[in-house]
């Protein structure tokens, strides 16, 4: 019995702890992925529900979340914080997306844009791919091709 309940604590623990993250933050909460040390690769996807090249790249940071747990993928939504529920959840919901969803609630974009990365514009879909240990990172400002993250990555960890 004892063995048991161990079993079903460490289930849910688990289960727990692969908990999706789907909230509306403010930027600080999107700077502490940015700087926070970490064992992963850091893949930090900007994108919108009105977006059609952020939604036809999706899909590549969903495989990616699902087959490389080396891997820490968000996908940073710049949709309006009044529709978190109304449009983002439901096109989460519909698209089976199970990577960390973040909204930012921050609509001056111009007091956090360069903190991302100094080149960006602010147009989206961009991306930013951060490794840790080493240091290295890259920015990419454009809809991104099957293939290309994993190379991104494989750039910044060899």
């Amino acid at each position: 019995m004892r063995s048991f309940s161990l079993i079903l604590l460490l289930a849910i623990v688990v289960s727990c702890s692969e908990k999706q993250r789907l909230e509306v933050v403010k930027f600080d909460a999107l700077e502490n992925i940015i700087e926070a040390p970490s064992d992963k690769v850091e893949v930090i996807n900007f994108w919108a529900t009105w977006c059609k090249p952020c939604i036809a790249e999706i899909p590549y940071f969903q495989q990616l979340h699902q087959n490389n747990s080396s891997v820490n993928v968000t996908l940073v939504s710049l949709d309006f914080a009044d529709e978190f529920h109304q449009k983002v959840i439901p096109f989460v919901e519909t698209k089976g997306i199970t990577a960390d969803i973040i909204l930012l609630d921050n609509i001056d974009y111009n007091s956090w844009i360069d903190k991302v990365d100094p080149s960006w514009s602010g147009a989206i879909p961009a991306t930013l791919v951060i490794n840790h240990q080493t240091g290295k990172r890259k920015f990419v400002e454009k809809e991104l091709q099957e293939g290309e993250i994993e190379s991104i990555i494989k750039e910044l960890t060899d």
